[in-house]
């Protein structure tokens, strides 16, 4: 399957994989450098998760509607995996929360300038009928660097014990990531717009057709269900499992993220993806009961595997589906107005699962997410 897309994709498949190592050697640890070695809450943790999630969203309607202005994708995609990179020094030097924030404000800012001129450059390199497929390689490679990661975290920590050297080391496979980026992609031929330049403005977003608004719908309602991975590794803390395993947790959901992600892709292509998306919600609500429940690791990273299912099941599919609905001189904005859509559920959620921890620790947080979890169900079966 991978030989027939073409090499644009897997290249960015690349970068993908490449970056995420080095973002996961930090998020992986990021939970407990906060609590622990900084002192900080878990709220402040769910407010930076939150924050930083948020204004990748927010950049990316800018930044996709600009690539879509300029017919040009891969120079927005080098200044936002530049500016991640340049951010990952910032985390080994860090000595308050203050500073940790403002890293990792910076870094999503380079996820939210890259996110939708990327998406929005996959959907211009493949044929409608393999989108699904072209998503979920890329989905699929990102998250092997997204238990790379957390491995090569977890083997640094073993040996040395010293987070803030993983922070630092993390350095080297971002900047393999813009190498890779600059001397492998290139952007399809006759990209650049003929007639009137789009531009962000109420005009453009009422031409986008309902079944974009519908998508956009989705994803708010599945964003506001699923809180951040942040939550899962102080889960496993909480349940008792050493600081030196807890990027344990983001292997075990990125590995069976990475393992689904390509081949329900392709599914999605011949059988379509409403049902798959509709069984996405359903894993995602059991994952969040579970994981309100577990007294146990071996419980929670049940509910862990299950998490990483669901996104096996959902991401992939819904940036097709931005795809399959946009038009293809608005993708970029497009993939940003879903985004942004996406990221504010993300902040609200993230913000109301740090309070509802504090006030009732992790089974009132997590219950919380499958009851919202079970709604979305409700209103997907009317928005699909």
């Amino acid at each position: 399957m991978r030989s027939r897309l073409p090499a644009g994709v897997v290249a960015l498949g690349f970068v993908s994989l490449f970056m995420d190592v080095s973002s996961e050697m930090i998020h992986g640890l990021l939970p407990l450098f906060l609590t622990g070695t900084l002192g900080a809450s878990v709220l402040v943790v769910g407010l930076i998760e939150g924050a930083g999630e948020a204004v990748a969203q927010i950049v990316k309607v800018f930044s996709g509607a600009l690539s879509d202005r300029i017919g040009k994708r891969k120079p927005l995609l080098i200044a936002g995996y530049g500016l991640a990179a340049l951010t990952k020094p910032v985390f080994a030097l860090a000595g308050s929360a203050g500073v940790v924030m403002a890293a990792r404000l910076t870094d999503r800012i380079g996820k939210g300038i890259r996110g939708a001129p990327r998406d929005a450059l996959v959907a211009d390199l493949v044929p409608p009928e393999k989108r699904g497929a072209a998503f979920g390689l890329r989905q699929s490679m990102d998250t092997v660097g997204a238990f790379a990661g957390p491995l090569i975290a977890m083997t640094m920590m073993a040996v040395w014990g010293d987070i803030r050297l993983v922070f630092a080391v993390a350095v080297v496979p971002a900047l393999i990531a813009v190498a890779v980026l600059a001397f492998g992609v290139r952007e399809p031929e006759g990209t650049r717009p003929t007639g009137p330049r789009p531009r962000l403005d109420r005009a453009t977003l009422v031409s986008l057709p309902r079944s974009f608004w519908m998508v956009v719908a989705l994803g708010g309602v599945m964003a506001f269900a699923r809180i951040s991975e942040a939550f899962l590794i102080l889960k496993a803390d909480a349940v008792g499992i050493h600081a030196t395993w807890a990027p344990a947790v983001l292997v075990l959901l990125s590995l069976v993220y990475a393992a689904t992600a390509w081949p329900v892709g392709v599914l999605s292509d011949r059988i379509g993806r409403r049902a798959i998306l509709m069984a996405a919600l359903a894993v995602l609500a059991v994952a969040l009961v579970v994981l309100a429940v577990a007294p146990t690791p071996a419980l929670a990273f049940a509910g862990i595997a299950l998490w990483g299912l669901h996104m096996g099941l959902s991401q992939g599919i819904l940036a097709a589906m931005v795809a399959d609905a946009a038009p293809a001189q608005l993708r970029g904005s497009a993939f940003g107005a879903f985004n942004l859509a996406g990221g504010l559920a993300t902040l609200a959620a993230n913000v109301a699962a740090g309070a509802l921890w504090t006030a009732g620790g992790a089974a009132l947080a997590f219950g919380a997410g499958a009851c919202a979890a079970l709604a979305s169900l409700l209103i997907a079966r009317r928005l699909i």
